[in-house]
């Protein structure tokens, strides 16, 4: 593309590092006669059911070992018709779809393993907490994190925010003490600490953006004081797509003595997490954002910081000892798991976990790079579109606006065309609303997205602002 590097430096083409699938550890008899993944291990064997059409010539942008359109393979829903179209899923930041590797693993779990974990001595208790465990170690390598008990499973990134503020934050939080978030947070970044300030007379202080949607890194700086207990923002922006300084902006709160919660909802589908590297005190993200079922995520928190929080829920499997006249509590990460948690799905959130990272993160990020400068390139083409966030460091994510077009509009027409897209403010009013907008359209990217479906998107854009026929 003209004046842009996509491909590597001195015009070379890309080559992503050559991907092969290691053993896979799992249970005797686990899977026997189902590939684990077209694209990293070997194709189906020929007698099993073929639906998935002809191959697409290849992308010009999957140079190498890396390539979409094999890994669409692996993601059954990709098939579908959507009025009589075929599905052209670009709503990524909403969900991502499941590959067959987490499907098949968790009709196995159901089949093969179900059981409460913990606390029985039968054999599928002991399968269940295996392959329960086995997953918080599947996240604590996806994340970095020094050791699994600082993994917490969570139904997803809001719930594992509440649970910092409800925690940490009704224990460190008091009157006049100040929070700091940024511009670009989605609601559920922003309800739970307005709660807490409610609660504790504290104060809410927001970083400002400029006008292409990059935080602006000295306003920032200069919100934070000896008052400042607790800084919280997001990694990606669901909204624009901006990817904060995130190292640069822990590094200024580590300076004025803030604790750092990192909202990693939107990033872990498109680059490699290293909470050490990033030095946070909390990281939350949801599965179903991450190839996962939802209803599942994971908080990571620093030991020694999770061992001073009170637990935020009781009942059974937090505890160590239960009298009526008192309780003790077991070690994180358990004290923060209470009940039954969702087993299955945290089984699922491992395998999906190990199937990114079997590809690799970085081959990931380096693909959707190209991709987003693609569709970049294509949509400002389209008359009357206007991109809002262009910062200059942005993941997969592409929110605009039509002329004369109503966004809800618009998503009804591209949905006509087996195009998904989201329309809406994206629970993230306060962005929309700094651009002047409360509402944009945005489309949303994954690994397994490929040309084509950007110039779908493209082509029913004209149409709609020009009234030609469809093509497709």
């Amino acid at each position: 593309m003209p004046g842009l590097d996509l491909l590597g430096g001195a015009g070379d083409a890309w080559r992503a590092p050559v991907v092969t699938a290691p053993p896979i550890d799992a249970p005797p008899g686990y899977l026997p006669d189902v590939a684990y993944s077209d694209a990293l291990g070997p194709m189906p064997d020929a007698s099993l059911p073929e639906a998935r059409g002809p191959r697409p010539e290849a992308s010009p942008l999957s140079p190498g070992p890396f390539d979409p359109y094999t890994v669409r393979r692996d993601f059954p829903i990709l098939e579908e018709r959507v009025h009589g179209k075929r599905l052209v899923w670009l709503d990524n930041a909403a969900t991502t779809q499941k590959p067959r590797a987490v499907i098949d693993r968790l009709t196995y779990y159901y089949e093969h393993e179900n059981s409460n974990i913990h606390r029985a001595a039968h054999a599928l208790a002991a399968r269940a907490t295996d392959a329960y465990e086995k997953a918080r170690e599947s996240v604590r390598r996806f994340l970095n994190a020094p050791s699994a008990e600082e993994i917490i499973f969570v139904r997803g990134a809001t719930e594992g925010i509440n649970l910092v503020a409800q925690s940490w934050g009704r224990r460190n939080i008091g009157e006049g003490d100040e929070i700091v978030l940024t511009h670009l947070e989605h609601h559920a970044n922003i309800v739970p600490w307005q709660q807490l300030c409610a609660e504790k007379g504290a104060r809410l202080r927001v970083a400002p953006v400029d006008d292409r949607g990059a935080v602006i890194v000295e306003q920032y700086e200069k919100l934070l004081n000896p008052r400042t207990r607790l800084v919280a923002f997001t990694q990606v922006s669901n909204a624009l797509g901006t990817i904060t300084p995130a190292r640069e902006m822990i590094e200024i709160a580590r300076r004025h003595g803030a604790t750092v919660l990192l909202d990693g909802a939107q990033a872990v589908s498109h680059k490699r997490v290293d909470v050490q590297e990033l030095d946070c005190d909390f990281y939350v993200f949801s599965g179903h954002k991450v190839f996962a079922p939802t209803g599942i995520g994971a908080v990571y928190g620093k030991r020694e910081v999770l061992a001073a929080m009170p637990p935020w829920q009781g009942g059974g499997n937090m505890i160590s000892d239960v009298t009526f006249e008192r309780t003790t509590y077991q070690a994180p990460p358990w004290r923060f798991e209470a009940g039954t948690g969702n087993i299955a799905d945290a089984v699922g959130l491992g395998e999906a976990l190990d199937y990114v990272m079997r590809i690799g993160m970085d081959t990931i990020d380096r693909y959707e790079h190209e991709l987003l400068a693609y569709a970049t390139e294509r949509l400002v083409t389209v008359p009357g579109l206007t991109l809002i966030g262009t910062a200059p460091d942005k993941a997969g994510v592409l929110s605009f606006i039509l002329d004369g077009q109503r966004t809800e509009d618009v998503g009804a027409m591209l949905d006509k065309e087996g195009i998904a897209v989201r329309s809406g403010h994206h629970c993230a009013q306060p962005i929309l609303r700094r651009f002047g907008l409360e509402a944009t359209v945005r489309a949303s990217l994954a690994f397994y997205n490929i040309c084509e479906d950007i110039d779908a998107l493209v082509e029913a854009l004209y149409r709609i602002q020009v009234g030609r026929p469809s093509a497709r």
